[in-house]
């Protein structure tokens, strides 16, 4: 499997950790302000302080998407012992739409990691039909495989991941 080991999914562990192999096949982006998501990309706290912007591709308004963002080094990446952290859940995204177009189960909290660098991965999945679906009771221990095996929403479609560690400095007065 030549090249197989340059997908940053795989490089990044997010394939294997979060979800199985998967074809990305819907254009996907995520941004917060200017700044567009990429693999591997470095966020501070401060910049995804708000909830990012959403944009799922498609070309046929009857298909909704499921969204999940969650944190599979928490609460550190060498003892993650309640990974994977839910930060978002949205459901009944509409395709040629956003987030903001569907139906937020679990509200979007920022990422503020105490130690070490974590890994925030936004997962797409593509809904066989619109269902309701449930919060779970809290956000630690997540499992995104269980989640879309519960809700029969196969392999994702698209996912996106950003690094984020503590803002350096203490940022205190010098006298």
């Amino acid at each position: 499997m030549p090249g197989g080991s340059r997908n940053p999914l795989v490089v990044g562990r997010v394939i294997g950790e979060v979800v199985d192999p998967f074809e990305s096949s819907i254009p996907f982006m995520v941004s917060y302000g200017t700044r567009e998501v990429n693999n591997g990309c470095e966020l501070k706290p401060s910049q995804v302080a708000n909830q990012p912007i959403v944009s799922v591709g498609g070309d046929d308004l009857r298909n909704f998407y499921t969204l999940v963002l969650v944190d599979p080094d928490a609460p550190s990446p060498s003892n993650p012992n309640c990974r994977e952290y839910l930060h978002w859940l949205v459901t009944d995204i509409p395709a040629t739409t956003g987030a903001s177009f569907g139906n937020e189960v679990v509200s979007y909290e920022s990422p503020r990691p105490a130690m070490g660098i974590h890994r925030l991965v936004f997962v797409l999945f593509r809904q066989q039909y619109r269902q309701r679906v449930y919060a779970p009771g809290w956000r630690q221990n997540f499992n995104t495989r269980e989640f879309a095996e519960l809700y029969n929403l196969g392999l994702p479609v698209a996912a996106v991941f950003f690094n984020c560690q503590r803002e350096t400095g203490s940022g205190g007065r010098k006298f």
